[in-house]
This record gives C-alpha cells, structure tokens and sequence, in this order.
C-alpha cells in the first residue's frame, strides 16, 4: 500500500538511501488537500477528524497538479531549478513541507505540475546521522574585483573553501592556479580563504555575504594592481570603491546585502576596506573610522543564521544585563574553570565573552555574526544543534548553567550533607544550606541571578513536616489558560453601502467557523435578511470559502488574509462571480508594447440566482455598485447627482468610472455594456471576471480599501489587543507561590512513615537576586494538544515591589525591581519569532531588537502579550531617592559580597 510507505518516509524518514540523502520542497496547501484526499479514500474522514456526510461537509476532491509557484521568488526566477530562487522568510510546517525523494517521484508522477525544487540533506552535528535537508543554501556574492564583475551563487555550508575555489574559477573562467579568494563580509578582507578542506560552516561564512576573488599576476604570487604599504593592501585602481565614496551613501551595485548598507561610512578609506590579513574583526570597530561621538554603546544587532531568532532574543537580554557587561569586558579570563568536569572546558564562557565585547565595541552598529558561539554552543548542547527554532528560555536556562559551571571559582567541590532543622529557627538554617551552597557554586552567575526558595512538604497521613531551602536561577510562574483568540478580517459590503472594513474579534480558541461569523456578525451589526461569507485572499483572488460552520477555527492560520463579503440572503440557488482587480503592467513603459495586465488589490464579490438570464449592463451595475463607496470625495458626488437624474442605462455611464470587464472562459470574452445576455459559466468556487483598470481610472478609487487586507493575527504591538485577558505579574506570583499537593507523579518519602506520599508543597521566597529572571509559562503540553498561551500579562515596568512576598521577615531592605529586558515570542507554536526590547540603563531609553534590526521604541510599546522572558535588577532605596539609573556605576565594583545577602 502506498499509504504505508508513505508512512515509512516520512516519518521513519527511512525512503533516504545510503548514498542519496535529498528531498523536495512542497507547498504545505497542495501537501494538505493530498493528505485530506487520502485520508478520505483510505477512512472516510477529513484531516480534521469529519465524515464527509457529517454537517454537510464537501469531500475533498482529488488535487490537481502540484502548484509550488507560491513558493517562488518571481524576481529571481530562472528557467534551470538549481537557479529557482524561493522566499527568504518561508517557515516549514506553515509555507512547506520536505518531501522525501522517493514520495516526490511517486508524486509528481500521478500529478505533474511543479516546479520540482529539490534539496540536499547536510551532516549537523557530529554523527554521522545528524542529517537535515538544507532548504537555504548560502547565497554568496562573488566579487572579481579587477573587472569590476559580480555574481550571486548558491553552494551549500557544508561544502569546501576549495568546493567554492572551483566554483569561482568557473564563473568567471579563471587558472585556478591563479586565483585567491578571501572573507569580504562587510565588504571588509577579513582572511584569505586558502584552508581548502575546511568547511564553509567552520569558516564562519555567512548568507548573503561577499567573497572577494582576486588573481595572481607573476610567480610569486602578487595580487594584480595591489601593492603592500604599512601592512595594508591598497589598489591602485579602486574606481568601485571611491565611486560609492564620492556620494558618501553606499553603492547599491556594490552592497551585496543590507547589513553591508547598514555598516556603510562614508569615511572609510580604501584602504580600510583593503585591510591588513592581520588584523582582527574586534579591531574593525576601533579602526573603521566610524565615529561613535554621541551615540550609545550596546546598539548591535546579530544576524539570523538560520530560526536562532530565539538564541538572538536570550543574548542580547543576557549581554545587556549590566553586571555581565562589566564582568565579561574586564578580565574575566582568571576565573574560567578548565578542570570542572561539569563545565565546557570555559569554552563556552570564552565564546559568549566574546561575542559581548563584539556587541559592546566602540565603532559603527553593523549586526555581528553569532555563528562561532552557535558552533561551541552546538557542540556542548546537541539539542540546539542545526537550525530549527527553538525555546529561548530553555537556551537562557542552559547559558546560565554552563556559563556558572565555567566559571566556578571552586576548583574542588567539597563534599557537604545539609544537616535537619532540629528546633533551630529558618534564618539560621537558610543561611547554612546557602552557605553550603556557595562553598560548592561561586561564580558571576551566583553572584548576579542566583536566589533561594523555602520549601515546605507536610505528610498528609502524619502530619510530617520538611523545611529545606534551594537556590534558584529563575522563577517560572505559571498563566491562565487564554480561552479565545482574536481574528482580523474585512468586511466589504456587496449592497455599496459602506467602504469595506476592517473589524478584529475576539472567539473561543477552539471554536468553529459559526463562531467567527456569529462575532463578525454582531460587529457588523448584520441586519435580518443579510448574510456573511468568509474568504481566504491568495494572490489577489479567492483561494478557498470557509463556509462550513463547523469547520474548526485552527484551520485558520495568524497569517492569513480573511475577506467577509456582506451578501442578501436569497431563497434560490446562487452562483457566485468574483471581481478580480487588475492594473497595466507596461514593458518598461514602452508604447509599442500591448499593454499587459497584473492582478491587484481584493477581489469582490457578488452573487446571482442560478439559471437566471444575466446581461452585461447587470455585471456592471453590480460592480459600480460595489466601487461607490471607494470612489474619491468628488467623483462620488458627481455619481450621486447623475444617477438621480439619468436613466438606468446612463447613470452607470459615466467618465469618473469608466473601466473594462473582461470575463474569463474559453474565449476571454469582454463584456461589454449592453442588454445582451451572456453565459456565466458554473465554478465551483466563483466565476473569475476581470477589471482591468488604466492608470488614470484607477486614481479616481481610494485604493487604500482594496490595498489593505491585514493578517488574520498581526504580530509585534498589535498583540496588546488581547488586554481584554489580562492579568496581573503579582497574581502569576501567587499562582506560583500557592499551596498544592504534588502530583501523583512526584510523590514524596515521607521520612516517619517510611512511605510514599502525595504530600502538599509550599513554595516561599527567601532571598532574592540582585537580577531576576521571570520566565511566563505560555507553552502548554499535554499528551494530545501543544498549545501557546496568548494571555496578556501586565508587568511592572517600574518598582516591582515583592517586599511582601520574602519569608524572611527579619530583612528589613525592601525589595524592589526595576524592568530592563524581555525576550518575546510572536506567533504560535508551529511557527513564530523572537525579539527582545531592550532597556540601556544609563541612557534611560528603550530599544527593540529584532536580530540584525535595532530601534528605539517608547516605553509604552514594552508591555505586550508577546513577553515571554523578564528581566528585573535591583533598585536600592539610596538611588532611587537620588533618582539614579542604578547603572553602571552600581556594577563598576564587582564584589563576592552578593553570594552573602
């Protein structure tokens, strides 16, 4: 049975041979209504769990052939597929699926279609069966500089310096012999590539970058029109380079990507970009010339490898908490503990030391490269190997770990055994399990977010009762459960009544297409005798009705784009005919060539009863109609007074609306304005007609009603619309802090009864960090459902006063908090983004950090649903009554004395 091999492939992945480890990319919609026909064949039912009879819902119909072209990136299309260019931002599981190879050849054999998109698989970590399809391959620019010549290529990271030496050679039809190629990210010379064995990954080669490609004029090896001069390489001849100076903006011929614009200064010399090989990246900063006078530090973006959005988001959160600035720019090289066998060689410490000072150098805001960092990450943490998404709070929960283990200042941890309480009172107890504890832990890491819970366990049956006190690096506090979601759709009126609007809605998370139209409905205030449709905008047409009512309301992705037609309710059978908009697309604006056409804007729609006979004067009205209310100021006017005093036939004749129907049918037949009848041909979706709308026509509409058509959910601030669910940071505290009984699960020895028990637990808190890391727990898991939590929770920005929540009641320091970093999460659970917004303490200002992007932002945009992990430090009474930032002056003195509070 096919069904069962295809089970095989995909999910044993065993279909990957031996020696051929490819698969294809798949356009998940096309991949999706093959699964639903397959499963209807095979069971009877739909994807989503229906039978065909139940409710009225349609059987799936066999899927035509397979249609990637959505896929595509039309401004690189070319005719060969190993040059098809597909988006940049396409998710799997949301946009495509892999397809292993032997399903795509049984596939694209029963259905044809395409374009076939193939991929290769590439080791990922240090098995041999680390293996992952490779949908991107690096996109490099080749840059032979003495002619003054640019390609773009693709070739895998996992292929050679001397894999990419052939290429180069290739392309521009060059000896080998004669040819050198070097690092040019930032159009900066960053080493000569001449390891040819090593691998582009381990060469740190970035996507989008420059390879700079140069030759060898004479046997010893010289680089034509260079000459050497106080350790630099400067070219007698750099027209490329001084013609982008002399504008002081960056040629755009030149840039090969927007991060090589973004870092432009036009007092670079050419000298500079020709730089020494060696030289180092730190020194780029210092040297580049970029003035930083005025201009904050810690403005850096990183770049995107690849989904590390969320290892981007936990950095710059860590790298900007101001005891690890100053910590990790000092000397903290004495510290690193190479023997810890629980540690990582201080490897990792020393990567992310340096990427910090990378992050913190003086010098221009050109994003930095985390890929060495990902690389020993990656090797000490095989989970976050490769280049799947991944939870930015459990790569800030191992970070804190593995950094504290690397720089343990204990180099031999004694063996310790906390003894009872025995009567004596929980200060003096707390303090020896945490003095135990720094005996054993010692680092910046205890120093700075380090805490300590009191736990209680009392016996059910017994009455037994268990004191211990445990350190913590962070608190996990649980949300409620968020019981609706809100969906953004359109509304055009079909009567021209009123402009098409815009309404979002709030309905049940796992409601059904009745409820999104009984919410759209009430918005809308739909009147008796009127209806609504639901339609899935794609490519400037309808993709799909969501007519079903009990079609479950997940199928709707946050990115999709819902129009909802307002219709009259008729008793007959109807036929539907939608308006697709088109305007000319002329041949560089040639007038010899015929005038082309190019689908735009939101389709209408209209409705008509079957087998009634439709004259083109009646497709007319129905669409001038529907433009009324989008006419300009004027011309709407102009149309009101015609038609109260014209003739029917007249009033719909008029200049300030004058454009073209085309109908689309064997004969693309043009309708013209008459009182001939014309065929309607039957559609099982709706009668395609086009408008086809001339430049001068087409500025007498406000285009901004057929432009606009939001996403179903918009991410970033938009997500504060959920605010009708908020709930307060203090009751997530009380959550957390809350007495329960532990669950079957994790059952409690009870030490007098000698048994297992399901004892009750109580969680205190009793010594507090000088930063504290609150992480939201909106991911959701049970045995059947995975699910994000879209709760808004209203945090304190300022003076988060958890005073009242310490156990110890002899601290007499209040304890307050001050907000300066999140990490969000957009999106849900299949597919999403991290950012972090960010606050520079001393500056007093906030920014958002969306990897290589950097922003500032006002404080009021900080709080959204989207805030996944908060960091809070510490604000004495003394500075905040002198109204200080409590900055880095406060950690300009590191001292062990926070592992004693």
């Amino acid at each position: 049975m096919f069904f069962s091999f295809l089970l095989n492939c995909m999910f044993y992945r065993s279909a990957y041979g031996a020696d051929e480890h490819h698969g294809n990319v798949c356009f998940r919609r096309w991949w999706q209504s093959w699964i639903d026909y397959l499963i209807q064949d095979l069971t009877g039912a739909t994807s989503n769990g229906y039978h065909h009879h139940d409710f009225g819902s349609k059987t799936p119909r066999r899927p035509g052939a397979i249609d990637n072209t959505d896929l595509i990136d039309d401004a690189s299309f070319e005719v060969s597929n190993t040059e098809i260019e597909i988006h940049d931002n396409l998710v799997e599981g949301r946009d495509y699926i892999l397809v292993p190879q032997q399903v795509w050849e049984k596939l694209h054999g029963w259905y044809g279609g395409g374009p076939t998109l193939p991929r290769k698989a590439i080791n990922t970590g240090f098995s041999q069966t680390d293996l992952a399809i490779e949908v991107y391959p690096l996109r490099l620019q080749l840059i032979l500089m003495s002619r003054e010549e640019r390609t773009f290529i693709r070739i895998s990271k996992k292929d050679t310096v001397g894999q990419l030496h052939k290429r180069a050679c290739k392309v521009f039809d060059l000896v080998p012999a004669e040819v050198c190629i070097w690092d040019y990210y930032g159009r900066t010379k960053h080493s000569l590539m001449d390891s040819l064995d090593k691998t582009l990954d381990d060469s740190n080669i970035q996507m989008d970058q420059d390879i700079l490609v140069e030759v060898t004029t004479d046997a010893n090896g010289s680089l034509d029109g260079l000459v050497k001069r106080n350790n630099f390489f400067e070219r007698e001849s750099t027209s490329l380079i001084t013609d982008a100076l002399k504008s002081g903006l960056p040629n755009e011929n030149f840039a090969a990507n927007s991060y090589a614009s973004r870092s432009y200064n036009s007092s670079l010399t050419p000298s500079l970009y020709l730089r020494s090989t060696n030289g180092d990246l730190d020194n780029v900063h210092g040297s580049s010339g970029m003035s930083t006078r005025g201009s904050p530090l810690g403005l850096t973006g990183l770049l995107n490898l690849g989904n590390t959005c969320y290892m981007n988001s936990a950095i710059q959160c860590l790298v900007h908490t101001p005891q690890f600035t100053r910590y990790f720019c000092e000397d903290y090289h004495r510290e690193i503990n190479r023997q810890n066998p629980l540690g990582n060689v201080g490897e990792l410490a020393l990567a992310f030391g340096e990427l910090l000072r990378k992050l913190w150098a003086p010098g221009g805001r050109a994003p930095v490269s985390p890929r060495p960092f990902k690389t020993k990450l990656s090797r000490f943490a095989s989970q976050f190997s490769g280049y799947n998404q991944h939870d930015s709070q459990e790569l800030l929960a191992f970070l804190l770990d593995g950094l504290h283990e690397d720089l343990n200042r204990v180099k031999h941890r004694p063996y310790i055994n906390s003894g009872d309480a025995d009567g004596r009172s929980d200060e003096e107890v707390a303090d020896e399990y945490w003095a135990n504890h720094i005996a054993r832990n010692n680092s910046i890491i205890v120093d700075v977010c380090q805490g300590q819970y009191k736990s209680t366990l009392v016996c059910p049956v017994c009455g037994k009762v268990s004191v211990t006190f445990d350190p913590f690096m962070y608190l996990s506090l649980p949300l409620q459960f968020a019981s609706t979601r809100s969906v953004t759709a359109v509304v055009f009126s079909c009567d021209g009544s009123v402009p098409p609007t815009p309404f979002t809605v709030n309905v049940p998370k796992q409601g059904r297409c009745r409820d999104l139209l009984q919410a759209l409905g009430t918005a809308c205030s739909l009147k008796n005798g009127e209806k609504l449709l639901i339609a899935e905008i794609r490519n400037h047409k309808i993709y799909r009705f969501i007519d079903d009512p009990v079609l479950q309301l997940s199928t709707i992705s946050d990115d999709d784009h819902l129009a909802v037609y307002k219709l009259p309710k008729l008793e007959k059978r109807v036929n539907y005919i939608q308006f697709v908009h088109r305007h000319e697309d002329l041949d560089h604006g040639n007038t010899n060539t015929l005038t082309s056409w190019k689908p735009y804007g939101v389709p209408l729609l209209a409705q008509i009863s079957r087998n009634e006979i439709v004259t083109g004067l009646d497709i007319h009205e129905l669409v001038h109609k529907m433009l009324v209310p989008m006419l300009r100021n004027q011309d709407f006017m102009r149309l009101v007074v015609q038609s109260s005093v014209s003739t029917r036939t007249h009033s719909y004749h008029t200049d300030s609306s004058k454009f073209q129907l085309q109908l689309i049918d064997d004969s693309n037949t043009v309708i013209e304005k008459s009182n001939d009848a014309i065929r309607v041909p039957q559609s099982s979706l709706a009668t395609v007609f086009f408008i086809n709308w001339l430049k001068e026509d087409l500025k007498k509409i406000d285009t901004h009603h057929l432009e606009y058509l939001p996403e179903v959910f918009m991410y970033g601030p938009p997500a504060k619309r959920t605010r009708g669910e908020a709930l307060s940071l203090y009751a997530c505290l009380d959550a957390f802090l809350r007495e329960e009984p532990l669950v079957p699960e994790d059952m409690w020895y009870c030490p007098r009864c000698k048994e297992q028990r399901q004892a009750s637990k109580k969680l205190d808190l009793w010594r507090l960090p000088e930063v504290l890391v609150i992480h939201l727990k909106r991911f959701s898991f049970s045995r059947s459902t995975k699910q994000k939590l879209e709760t808004f929770v209203n945090f304190p920005i300022h003076d988060l006063d958890l005073t009242n929540y310490i156990a110890n009641k002899k601290s007499s320091e209040r304890q307050i908090y001050e907000l300066y970093a999140v990490s969000n999460h957009y999106g849900n659970m299949a597919s999403g983004h991290y950012t972090a917004h960010i606050k520079l303490v001393d500056e007093n200002r906030w920014y958002n950090f969306d990897d290589s992007h950097v922003a500032s932002i006002d404080e009021d945009e900080v709080k959204t649903a989207a805030a996944y992990v908060l960091f809070y430090r510490r604000v004495r009474e003394q500075d905040r009554a002198r109204g200080t930032s409590n900055g880095s002056h406060l950690y300009a003195k590191r001292s062990h004395g926070y592992s004693h509070r």
